[in-house]
């Protein structure tokens, strides 16, 4: 990218288009000028650093792009960022495995923003059973492990609505953080080939299909069915911690709570760290 457009007007116009804000809803919501805010953006004023953190608030910017745009400004970074494993955030990955281990018998992960897995718990793992190694190998990616055709793919009852659930939701994020590891990761899902022969098509029940779409999965215990549920740190100021998620599965139906909780009873699976 050349120098214009990582400059902080350019940037702060990028993401005001991408919520598709005019220049006047941005102002008046920010409590700032029309005028002011495109000086700002043609590069004609130069904004304070706390107009820039009551833009990018309520562009709802990332907090590892706030940090971009300030630097682009000449501020320093706002939100720290250590790595997982620092001192600092320790409560915090403490928090998550309670979380994934109180989950149980049912299954949970923890994933960052890339989908890379964090960490999962012994019934998510045992779901991964069967899957290629190499789907596997040095920091697994869970929705390459969904939907790869050597991943949970051919176990996906409901492949199709699945997938497009899965790459309905890719695509938002894409379009909330514009980052470019995601569209790289939506080009490669969406290029896996998909059978047409109707083994996967739509294949949930009725009253599951009138809440939410589930994950259908063949299993020795046979048929599971699940609907996900999404956490994240609301109140996290840390980059890293800002992008941690957590992805728990709870039965839909009491076949699938009766085989998790067999399944928990007699330990199969290990935990990931």
């Amino acid at each position: 990218m050349d120098q214009d457009n990582n400059s902080v007007g350019s940037l702060i116009r990028q993401w005001r288009q991408r919520r598709r804000l005019t220049q006047l809803d941005l102002a008046v919501d920010a409590e700032i000028s029309q005028r002011h805010l495109s000086f700002l953006e043609s590069g004609r004023s130069q904004p304070s650093r706390e107009v820039l953190m009551q833009l990018t608030d309520r562009l709802a910017v990332p907090l590892r792009d706030r940090n971009v745009i300030l630097n682009a400004a000449g501020y320093a970074a706002h939100f720290p960022q250590h790595p997982l494993a620092a001192p600092a955030l320790q409560a915090a990955r403490e928090a998550i495995e309670q979380i994934l281990h109180g989950h149980l018998p049912h299954p949970a992960l923890a994933v960052d923003r890339h989908w890379t897995l964090i960490s999962a718990n012994a019934a998510a793992t045992a779901l991964m059973s069967g899957v290629a190694p190499h789907l596997l190998e040095e920091n697994p990616n869970v929705l390459r492990l969904s939907l790869h055709p050597q991943g949970l793919a051919p176990r996906i009852l409901n492949l199709e609505e699945w997938r497009s659930h899965v790459l309905a939701r890719l695509g938002h994020e894409i379009e909330r953080s514009a980052d470019p590891k995601l569209s790289t990761l939506m080009d490669e899902l969406s290029a896996y080939p998909f059978p047409t022969s109707g083994r996967h098509r739509r294949s949930t029940p009725k009253q599951h299909q009138d809440i939410a779409v589930p994950l259908r999965i063949k299993s020795d215990a046979g048929p599971l069915s699940f609907l996900s549920t999404t956490t994240v740190f609301g109140t996290a100021v840390d980059v890293t911690l800002s992008e941690v998620t957590i992805e728990a599965f709870f039965p839909m139906d009491a076949e699938t709570a009766r085989a998790m909780m067999n399944l928990h009873s007699r330990g199969a699976g290990y935990e990931r760290r």
